[in-house]
């Protein structure tokens, strides 16, 4: 059984027992989120396909805990023109596992 859910403004294809990452969410650590836009649900063959999301679907998951990804790095650069430009940038994110998915 798998579903796929919009979580943050992104879109996962998520199953039972899963860990992801997903941009910061405003919930403590250990606390139950649920997440209610499940957009398409298959049961073992079974496919249910919302327009825009399925009626009375939702996915529960925890908040295991916060954290900041890996260091991206920008450089801009224009030869000849003594032009250079290094800027870093750090995502907030969090680590979620999934509980269960309710049709």
């Amino acid at each position: 059984m798998y579903a796929i859910v919009e979580i943050a403004g992104q879109q996962f294809k998520i199953e039972k027992e899963m860990k992801l990452f997903v941009h910061r969410l405003k919930a403590e650590e250990g606390s139950q989120v649920t997440f209610d836009r499940v957009m398409l649900v298959d049961n073992d063959g079974t496919i249910k396909v919302g327009v825009p999301t399925v009626k009375g679907a939702t996915v529960t998951a925890t908040v295991l805990h916060h954290l900041k990804g890996d260091k991206v790095l920008v450089f801009k650069k224009k030869r000849r023109k003594s032009y250079q430009k290094m800027n870093g940038h750090r995502q907030y994110l969090t680590s979620i596992k999934i509980d269960d998915i309710i049709i």
